[in-house]
């Protein structure tokens, strides 16, 4: 990954994406107006943190990255495999549609998503222009949500798996998370053979690596062109939102991109 600075904000950008021009930032906590425990760059509107900071640090990312914040479209997420496909933006003042991916070939239209441990997987495929981004927590990752969307690419635009580019952005990583039998027996369901990679035992306990499964399966659903970012947010507390390691009490970071 690329990091940037500009205005106060720092955020990164996938090298992969770079190189076809695309207007995309992975927006660290740092450079907006939220007080603790929120500090700084909040994007989370149901954190706790007030609707006005939450929307004047919107506008700052969105004046970074030269687009309109009427150019939006953001969901709410629920960590499912929903996928939206949109050709317009959002109404700022209309309600949000229940989903955890959103796709689209429209240059008018700004993708939007926040997140906090979870896995932010970046699509693009460069044939069709298409673009899409998706939100996986460990729901979303054992019932593959980044294999829903490029199937819905797929669907709607033509998309050929072969030809779509993959970023996987900061997000927790697998020493720190910790988890139950309920997603140990989940993981083994959805990736049988293969789980034991995924899942690392230390101490007694369970640990499941999101990156990795997300790679997975993109990987079996025809995807090749994957950039990992290998940033974890709970081992950089200080740069990112991290639900784990704030015990909760933090705020979510913005991942944009566009056309």
């Amino acid at each position: 990954m690329t990091f940037h600075q500009s205005a106060g904000l720092c955020y990164y950008t996938f090298e992969s994406f770079d190189r076809y021009g695309l207007v995309h930032g992975l927006f660290t906590r740092h450079g907006g107006v939220s007080p603790t425990p929120w500090h700084s760059l909040n994007l989370g509107g149901t954190t706790g943190d007030s609707r006005e900071n939450v929307i004047e640090n919107r506008k700052r990312i969105f004046d970074v990255m030269g687009r309109q914040v009427e150019t939006i479209y953001d969901a709410w997420q629920v960590h499912g495999t929903h996928a939206i496909c949109t050709d317009r933006p959002r109404p700022l003042d209309g309600a949000h549609e229940k989903a955890d991916s959103i796709i689209t070939s429209s240059r008018d239209v700004t993708l939007f998503m926040r997140f906090a441990d979870c896995v932010p997987v970046f699509l693009f495929d460069p044939v069709k222009a298409v673009i899409g981004i998706v939100h996986a927590g460990w729901r979303g990752t054992v019932d593959r949500a980044p294999a829903a969307a490029v199937e819905r690419m797929a669907q709607q635009y033509g998309s050929r798996p072969g030809d779509i580019l993959a970023g996987i952005g900061p997000s927790i990583c697998v020493d720190h998370f910790e988890v139950g039998c309920e997603v140990v027996e989940a993981v083994c369901r959805t990736f049988g053979p293969k789980a034991s990679s995924l899942l690392k035992i230390r101490g007694g306990s369970n640990y499941f690596d999101l990156w990795e499964a997300n790679q997975l399966t993109l990987e079996e659903c025809g995807v090749r062109k994957i950039e990992q970012s290998c940033i974890c947010t709970f081992c950089h507390n200080e740069d990112w939102y991290s639900h784990r390691a704030e015990k909760g009490k933090t705020g979510r970071y913005g991942a944009l991109l566009a056309l």
